[in-house]
């Protein structure tokens, strides 16, 4: 098979590019990296999201690239718009849910992974910060939209979902978001974010806040 993921089901990256794969029904092989090797952590954590094509010669190790590289085997759903201003909006909201959602999430993750009292609070003080001004302006973009960017499903949505999917176990959203919440309810059912959920339900147990997983989701934990 050409193309090759390799990745984590743990891992909120991962789950971006695999929704963009069953988007279209991509054919891959998905290769797990072992993340619990602290002697190969860093060398672990940069193959977490890579994908190999074997036909091109080809070795893609950043998600949105990744998603954009699809282009060479276009399916039924166009993920990047042809039209340079719808585009730059996907990629804008495509970065803005890695840099405001994703990263703040994994920092505060992190710091909970830190021995006692050794947290960065000032670091984690800022993460939520960041998270809870993310939120205001997810709702406010959401008010006339189905999707983060209009009317389609894109590559900024395959961004979003993990995103949320986590960030929300950390900070909750807020009954004021109404718009927030209901987008969020939408990604959970797109059948291709809920593949890829399911597929990591066996490693769920590993989430430092699996109990603050939806309910489905945490009787998977245990």
């Amino acid at each position: 098979m050409s193309l090759v993921l390799y990745g984590h089901p743990l891992a909120s990256f991962c789950h971006k590019v695999l929704i963009a794969l069953y988007e279209n029904g991509t054919p891959f092989e998905n290769r797990i990296v072992d993340l619990s090797d602290e002697a190969r952590a860093p060398i672990s954590a940069l193959l977490a999201r890579l994908l190999r094509d074997e036909a091109r010669d080809s070795t893609i190790p950043e998600t949105s690239i990744i998603i954009e590289f699809e282009q060479y085997y276009p399916g039924p759903l166009r993920l990047l718009p042809l039209e340079i201003d719808r585009a730059l909006q996907v990629r804008l909201w495509d970065r803005f849910f890695d840099h405001y959602v994703q990263a703040p999430m994994q920092t505060l993750v992190s710091n909970h992974r830190r021995p006692e009292g050794t947290a960065d609070e000032i670091e984690v003080t800022a993460a939520k910060a960041t998270l809870a001004t993310a939120y205001s302006m997810i709702e406010k973009q959401l008010a006339d939209k189905p999707w983060i960017s209009g009317d389609s499903f894109t590559m900024a949505d395959c961004a979003a979902a993990p995103a949320l999917f986590y960030a929300e176990t950390l900070i909750p959203f807020t009954p004021e978001q109404p718009n927030l919440r209901t987008y969020y309810d939408r990604l959970l059912a797109r059948p291709s974010f809920a593949r890829a959920l399911d597929e990591a339900r066996p490693y769920f147990k590993f989430y430092p806040y699996k109990e603050r997983l939806p309910a489905r989701f945490r009787d998977a934990a245990g």
